[in-house]
Order: C-alpha cells, then structure tokens, then sequence
C-alpha cells in the first residue's frame, strides 16, 4: 500500500486544479472533516481493543513526550542556524512589507480564530476517548476486521484532501517567487530537526528508530501519522505517532513565549505542519502578520510533505 498515499495525493491535486466553486469546496470539507471524526474513532478503537496499549499507555505517555521535545528542539535549532545565516527572517519582514503582502491577503486571521473555536476541535479528541472506551468495554472481537476498513477509507479521504488543498492554494508559490526560494529552507530546516530529534530521542530512549523518527517525521500532523503508523506497523506503533504530534501541538503553545525569545522562527520551527491550520492563529499572534505568511508557506509545505514522507520513511526503515 505504499503507493496508495502518492495516488490520492494526485488525485487530489487533479481535484483541485479545477478551479473549484467556494460552495464544492466547503463541502469538501466537510467531508474531510466527517472522514477526520471517524478516523480518531478508529484509532480509539484499536488503542482500547490492544491491551498491551492500554495496559503501557503511561510508558508509551512519557516516551511520546520525550521524542516530541526532541523534534521541536531540534526544529528550532536548525532554524535558529538557518536565522543565523543565509536567511534572517527581519530581512524577508522587510521584503514582505515592501511587497505590499502580508498573511490578511491569504486567509482573515480572524476568521481563522473563529475557526478555532469550532466545535470540530473538542469532538476531535472526543472521538478518540470515546473509542478507546468503546473498543476497551464494548468492542465484540468479531467485528475488529471492521476498523482496518475504516482506517484505509479515511486515509485515502484524508490524502486526497490535501492534494485538493494544495491545488486549491497555488497563490503559495506565487508568495513564494515574491519572497525567494530560500523561504523553503525553513520547511527543509524544520524537517531535518525533525527527524535527527526522532534519531537521538530513539536512541536514548532503546526505541526502535523506526518508531521514534517516523513518529517525529509527521510534524504536528497527528491525524495522518498515527493512522498510516497504525496502517503498516499496527496500533502500538501507531499510537505513537498519534501522540508524538499531538504532545508536539500543546507543547508549541505552551511554549511560545519561550521559543519568540530564542528567534523569530521558533515559533514557526514548533508548529512545523500545524502552522497550516490550528497552529497558524497562535503563532502568528506571536510573530506579527508578516511572518505570518511565512508560517503558513511552512505550514503548506509540510502538510503536503508530510503524506509523501512517512511512505518514504517506512521504505528506509522497514
């Protein structure tokens, strides 16, 4: 199934070529977001049927926490030497006042907050208690073949979703020529940190490195990385993906004053594919509205990346 990820991915981006209607788009959407509930469900279920999970979830807990401060210090790091060198973000300010551009041109941030007070956020991690629950007290063992099913629908759902996204969104790349290629090196930078904070957490920690870096490779995207991790190594592994990315998400806001402190792009280098979406609102409260739009350039790439790596990863790693 490696290749089913690169396929609904193009598919999307076939989709989303299309100039679509604001009304399609918005059902779309909503559909996604349907696929989104169910596939936390799904995930619950398979945590509270695996009693080894349940029974670890306090160890699994702290090493998830472990791999997730690793892969934001190591974002930040390689960020702050990126600042540091070929690309200080003060500088790109300047550009993006100078072009006349800012993050209001491309999204209304609060329109966005208001999004984020939707009520899509509570049911989201709703769904999964009420899984774990449900598959824990209630889940009859003949019908587990079920959520195999269910988690491959939301997947191909959930890639082909992002490949409308980005076929919706092609302004990014003309923001992209305005500001210069080296924009992307942030994306870059945020991976690499990334992935050597899943290496030396993995290490540390006697974890199999196939666990702690793909875990840490999915960049705040938890949805899709626990449910592909969960889809080719199974639910232990998968949990760790799921919780990696959201320990990543909490610990990026909590810190935020912190990581301002360090530099303009940790922030950013925290959020990594969050800064699409739920992370874009917080972050860029942080970092004004012209880097703002570099939040959600970084953001964009790393979602999109993000479907694309782990099948890479997982063909590294097997």
């Amino acid at each position: 199934m490696t290749w089913m990820p690169f396929l609904c991915l193009g598919v999307g981006l076939f989709i989303g070529f299309r100039n679509l209607s604001q009304i399609l788009l918005i059902r779309i959407d909503f559909v996604i977001n349907i696929a989104l509930v169910i596939l936390m469900m799904t995930i619950g279920l398979n945590i509270g049927i695996n009693k080894y999970v349940m029974l670890n979830l306090h160890s699994i807990g702290l090493n998830c926490l472990i791999i997730a401060l690793f892969a934001i210090s190591f974002s930040v790091l390689f960020t702050v030497i990126l600042e540091k060198t070929i690309l200080p973000l003060e500088m790109l300010k300047e550009k993006i006042r100078s072009e006349n551009i800012s993050i209001n041109k491309k999204v209304d941030i609060s329109d966005e907050y208001i999004k984020k007070s939707s009520p899509l956020i509570w049911i989201m991690p709703a769904s999964i208690v009420v899984g774990v629950i449900i598959g824990y007290f209630f889940m009859p063992s003949n019908l587990t073949f079920i959520l195999d099913y269910l988690l491959i629908g939301s997947l191909v759902i959930l890639y082909t979703g992002v490949g409308i996204s980005l076929g919706s969104n092609l302004e990014i790349f003309e923001y992209i020529k305005k500001l210069g290629f080296r924009v992307v090196y942030i994306s870059v930078a945020i991976f690499a940190g990334s992935i050597i904070g899943g290496l030396v957490s993995g290490i540390l920690l006697h974890l199999p490195l196939h666990v702690s870096i793909i875990s840490a490779g999915g960049m705040s995207y938890y949805s899709l990385t626990g449910a592909y991790m969960t889809q080719v190594y199974g639910i232990e592994t998968g949990t760790y993906g799921f919780i990696v990315n959201v320990m990543r998400e909490f610990f990026t806001v909590l810190l935020l004053p912190l990581l301002i402190k360090i530099s303009k792009g940790s922030p950013i280098a925290g959020g990594a594919a969050g800064n699409m979406d739920t992370m874009l609102v917080p972050i860029t409260k942080f970092v004004g509205v012209e880097i703002g739009l570099v939040t959600l350039i970084t953001g964009v790439i790393l979602t999109f990346t993000v479907p694309l790596i782990l099948p890479l990863l997982y063909g590294l790693l097997a």
